[in-house]
């Protein structure tokens, strides 16, 4: 079993050192004004969920770039700055875009060519060249930012996500010396669907500069492998899982990621988060009912549209649970700059309306859709009340809300309701399973949730948080810094 304790142990061991530097688009503290005053938060984020705890048992240094309107304000020369900021343990760098840059780069090419390119959930991808020119700039600021940190020195650098594919073969150019693991959050797609990229070969090269390429699961590695195979002249060794392309070799492998199981299962049965149940029922007007929750970023990924239109089938299949089930969406806005996601908000508005006008009676609505953050003991506290929380992703790498709900949720009470396309169907096997696109399989899956028998549904969960208990966050940091260990 690993622990925060035994990650540490393993690194200050290990390391010794060596510096360990993360990157990512996304901060892990953000920096806003309110008014005259300067406050921070956590966004929502996986990535933010997943690492932030690794960081702060390492003291390492996190680049990323600085999105909030203050972050500025607060950092030194250096762009740097101590976090967390109420009992900093390790650095944040931030690195700096302009309105057009980030554009360009982030709401461009990573999210209108390659976020629709590896979901495949037939939502065209775009390809600019002019939003290819920003990412290569933005990713070679990210690189430029990471070398000034290592300045020739031994380092183990772990990159995250698709939106730095090209800082690898960068960093590698400048610095050999440096270990570098790139983990790509997100699904790879099969080869054929990847082929349509204008720029499939400087995305793969700048990858392959890593000696160390992470995904969720084996159908992904088994994806890569294969685009590789068909785009570049290499060698690729499907039973060591590597690939080696001029001259050097890169490792490809399978790590499941997840969350701080013990910290998230005790702070939720704090009495403290108790006391947010009730308020929160009560703000909501919430008293006897069977309760469903979801927690999505708005996004044409998580199947919103889906999930609602089987609550609309399964109100209307068990007139019974009318007047006693409530599903509570909790969705934070996403990339609404693009039309898209504009298009996406609105039929998600219209639906939840047109829903609620059917079935409403007597103060009684069936889906309370709610608009606005959240802390992170809040969202305790919503998992906790919760009778099922209901996961409809269309195509995701892992999705750890269901891994937090997991964590989070009394064992004779919750159940999870998960799309067999997330990473996380892969090992939460106990979870009650539906097909997305079907909303009559999800509606079924419903019903199987909130009416199945109490010892049954405490068995799933018994398993399902054994499951999460042992493959939690220190496990998954510990497999990707001892698999650079062995290259060193």
């Amino acid at each position: 079993m690993w622990t925060k304790e035994s990650l540490k142990e393993l690194i200050q061991d290990k390391l010794k050192d060596n510096l360990f530097i993360v990157a990512s688009n996304r901060e892990p503290y953000i920096h806003k004004y309110s008014g005259e005053k300067i406050v921070h938060f956590k966004p929502a984020s996986g990535v933010v969920t997943a690492l932030d705890p690794v960081l702060q048992t390492c003291s390492g240094i996190w680049v990323a770039h600085g999105s909030g309107d203050a972050d500025r304000k607060v950092v030194d020369s250096k762009n740097r700055i101590s976090v967390p900021p109420d009992s900093p343990t390790y650095t944040l760098k931030r690195v700096w875009m302009s309105k057009a840059e980030e554009t360009g780069y982030y709401y461009g090419f990573a999210n209108e060519a390659l976020w629709p390119l590896c979901h495949i959930v037939y939502t065209k991808p775009k390809f600019s060249e002019s939003d290819w020119n920003y990412y290569k700039l933005i990713n070679e600021r990210f690189a430029k930012a990471i070398l000034e940190e290592t300045d020739g020195k031994d380092a183990f650098i772990f990159l995250q996500d698709y939106h730095l594919s090209l800082v690898p073969k960068i960093i590698k150019e400048s610095n050999p010396k440096a270990k570098v693991a790139l983990f790509w959050h997100i699904p790879w797609p099969n080869p054929e669907v990847f082929r349509i990229c204008p720029w499939k070969k400087e995305i793969l090269e700048g990858m392959l500069g890593a000696d160390l390429l992470g995904f969720h699961i084996h159908y992904h590695v088994d994806n890569f492998l294969e685009t590789i195979n068909l785009n570049l002249e290499s060698k690729v060794d499907k039973i060591s899982s590597s690939v080696v392309y001029g001259g050097r070799e890169t490792l490809v492998r399978p790590y499941p990621i997840s969350i701080d199981y013990e910290r998230i299962s005790k702070e939720a049965a704090a009495r403290a988060v108790q006391k947010d149940i009730e308020k929160i029922k009560d703000q909501l007007g919430i008293s006897g009912e069977l309760i469903g929750i979801g927690t999505d970023r708005i996004d044409y990924t998580k199947g919103i549209l889906e999930k609602f239109k089987a609550i609309d089938h399964f109100l209307e299949k068990n007139p019974e649970f009318q007047g006693k089930f409530v599903y509570i969406q909790i969705g934070s806005l996403s990339r609404i700059h693009l039309d898209t996601y504009k298009k996406l908000n609105d039929e998600i508005n219209g639906l939840v309306e047109r829903i609620n006008w059917k079935y409403s009676s007597n103060n009684w609505s069936p889906i309370i859709f709610i608009r606005k953050y959240f802390t992170p003991r809040e969202l305790l506290g919503i998992y906790r009340m919760a009778n099922i929380c209901l996961v409809s992703s269309l195509h995701d790498g892992m999705n750890l809300v269901a891994k937090e709900f997991v964590a989070a949720c009394a064992e004779n009470k919750g159940m999870l309701v998960l799309s067999q396309f997330t990473g996380a169907a892969r090992e939460l096997s106990e979870a009650v399973s539906f097909n997305p696109f079907k909303p009559e399989d999800c509606a079924e899956a419903i019903k199987q949730a909130l009416t199945m028998p109490e010892k049954e549904r405490r068995e799933r969960m018994k398993k399902m948080k054994a499951t999460v208990r042992e493959n939690n966050i220190y496990r998954w940091s510990a497999k990707v810094i001892q698999a650079l260990l062995r290259l060193s």
